[in-house]
């Protein structure tokens, strides 16, 4: 056998019989597309497999529970049967469109959310088979934006038509992060995610208020007496309300007095003119300063992620439009308050958003309505988020509250004297400062064990009985001092009793 190079093409190798007789060399360029042609049906038939072992498959005949087809919203699905099929009902065409593709294939359309019922029917129109169709979100894509944004320890599935999220979360914000992004694809979601952090979160607050209060008033007055004629120049307060008696009896009229009514801490009179033609000076003094100084201490236990709230005051009546226009009554609290929400993050971490508000009664600003008097309200409030970790403490000041008031009365023009001038007005000067801190200490708390001793304020003492109390004048004692009764080593004491029964104990009764 003879062979053959072509000079127009390379040898690849491959070969072919000529008509001659001679082994012919295949060119180049027919080999690769011979060989691609190859590669691209391989990949078609592969591909078709792959679709193929893609679709679901269900049982018609013979089945023990009804099959279900989950589909997804806005999106077709293939099912293969093992029973041929002439025709099919749909119970609900709106839940999805089910058209038949070949006697043993249909095309499933999910419409709307929900679950709706198929119906098979074979020759003659008999019923064959009947599954269940049900139509969901896209689990898969919510699935891997859940697994990007808060990893994948929360696992997304469907429920009759609702998204389920179940699997643990580190902490709650992970969890508010999950569930926020599953709303994204749709409004309902199912919580079932545990999550690992503790959950109780006890709050130690403090309230304290300082309030300051100074004052300085000085009152000046000139009294004049002269026959059937009298002459003032000052407040003109009568002399039954300032101590003139002891100190100028013969003074009749008025005589200088603060501006605010009170009486004065410091008082001078002087007659500087007497007989017929009376003069008299007096002069008044008064400085104020106060301290109080208000603590409240409560202490709130909240789970993580819910608001617990603390008032210390009270309730006003304000009435309310009712019924018919009758008047009603509700309640105005004031006082102390606090709310605050905790959320426990990774790494023992608490978020706190805290709002406390600190309120008093106005009589300044009072209101009628309907007869009813309803004062006013002072308050001061705040709102603030911050992190803190298990123990850690921090203040929130600056509620200072500062107001300082002047007042004068004078002779006119006189008055306005320099030096001079000061003789002839009452001048008055009140400053009130009101500080409030808040100092606040959040802490992780857990149940106590069965096992744990549980201490109460009243560990530390006993109710007396007919002799402590009668004759000792003691209305508990300590559990020393009943040790110490004489001939009551285990003395119980259970509080006034006339006699207590004799055990094996020797016990102290009214006969002892």
């Amino acid at each position: 056998m003879k062979s053959q190079y072509d000079s127009t093409n390379e040898f690849t190798g491959a070969c072919r019989l000529g008509e001659d007789g001679y082994l012919v060399a295949t060119p180049l360029r027919r080999f690769r597309n011979a060989l691609a042609s190859a590669t691209i049906i391989v990949t078609l038939l592969a591909l078709a497999t792959g679709e193929s072992q893609a679709q679901q498959r269900i049982t018609l005949a013979n089945s023990a529970h009804t099959a279900t087809v989950m589909v997804t919203v806005g999106k077709s699905e293939d099912v293969h049967t093992d029973q041929s099929l002439v025709d099919i009902t749909v119970g609900d065409p709106e839940v999805a469109d089910v058209n038949p593709l070949t006697d043993h294939a249909l095309s499933i359309l999910g419409k709307k959310i929900g679950t709706t019922r198929v119906t098979v029917y074979g020759e003659g129109k008999k019923v064959v088979g009947i599954f269940d169709v049900e139509v969901s979100y896209d689990v898969s894509r919510l699935n891997a934006e859940l697994v990007r944004f808060v990893g994948a320890g929360v696992r997304v599935s469907s429920v009759n038509g609702r998204i389920l999220l179940s699997g643990t979360a580190p902490d709650a914000v992970t969890l508010d992060k999950a569930v926020t992004v599953a709303r994204q694809f749709v409004p309902d979601v199912i919580n079932m995610v545990q999550v690992m952090q503790a959950q109780q979160i006890m709050l130690e607050v403090r309230f304290i208020e300082a309030s300051r209060q100074a004052s300085r008033e000085l009152g000046v007055q000139w009294n004049m007496f002269s026959g059937g004629t009298v002459a003032n120049i000052g407040n003109q307060v009568g002399a039954s309300q300032l101590p003139l008696a002891a100190a100028a009896p013969t003074i009749a009229g008025g005589a200088a007095g603060v501006l605010s009514g009170a009486a004065p801490f410091g008082f001078l009179v002087s007659q500087l003119a007497g007989g017929k033609n009376a003069l008299d000076l007096s002069i008044n003094a008064l400085e104020q300063k106060g301290l109080a100084r208000s603590l409240a201490e409560p202490n709130l236990v909240a789970l993580s992620g819910d608001t617990a709230s603390f008032l210390a005051g009270g309730q006003f009546p304000v009435p309310q439009v009712g019924a018919l226009g009758t008047v009603q009554f509700g309640y105005q609290p004031y006082g102390v308050g606090l709310a605050f929400t905790p959320t426990v993050l990774k790494d023992g971490l608490i978020n706190l958003v805290i709002k406390p508000e600190v309120s008093e009664l106005d009589p300044n600003n009072t209101v009628t309505v309907a007869g009813t008097s309803v004062p006013g309200l002072i308050v001061r409030k705040a709102s603030t988020t911050l992190e803190l970790r298990d123990g850690q403490s921090f203040m929130l000041g600056g509620l200072l509250q500062n107001t300082s008031t002047t007042a004068q009365d004078q002779l006119p023009w006189v008055g306005d004297v320099p030096v001079l001038g000061a003789l002839f007005r009452s001048s008055q000067y009140k400053k009130n400062e009101t500080d409030l801190v808040i100092l606040v200490t959040p802490h992780i708390v857990h149940p106590l064990r069965p096992t744990d001793p549980i201490h109460t304020p009243l560990d530390n003492s006993l109710p007396a009985n007919d002799i402590d109390f009668f004759l000792m004048g003691q209305a508990e004692v300590s559990p020393a001092l009943a040790r110490l009764a004489v001939g009551a080593m285990n003395r119980p004491y259970v509080g006034h009793v006339l006699d207590l029964p004799r055990k094996e104990a020797i016990h102290v009764s009214a006969k002892d």
